[in-house]
């Protein structure tokens, strides 16, 4: 049985082929979850996401790092790779 937190979770993390390469990302948004994760080790606060992702809001960012807490290693990756290609 999912908890509420793991089923709102599904509800705003989606992954659709063809849409940010197929990875997490925010709901019905393009803004994929090892961004936002990224941003955050980076030392941006969640106040300031908000604020650049108008679109976001604070239920997104808890999806966000539910998200990540589960699936750091997929995340981790992702924000390695990205790294690499700059």
């Amino acid at each position: 049985m999912l908890s509420f937190l793991q089923h709102n979770q599904n509800k705003l993390i989606q992954k659709t082929a063809g849409v940010c390469g197929g990875n997490a990302r925010i709901r019905d948004t393009r803004i994929p979850v090892w961004t936002l994760v990224s941003f955050l080790q980076q030392g941006a606060s969640e106040e300031e996401l908000l604020r650049n992702y108008l679109g976001l809001n604070q239920q997104d960012l808890a999806a966000a790092w539910s998200y990540y807490g589960q699936y750091s290693q997929e995340i981790d990756q992702l924000i390695a790779s990205w790294d690499e290609n700059d």
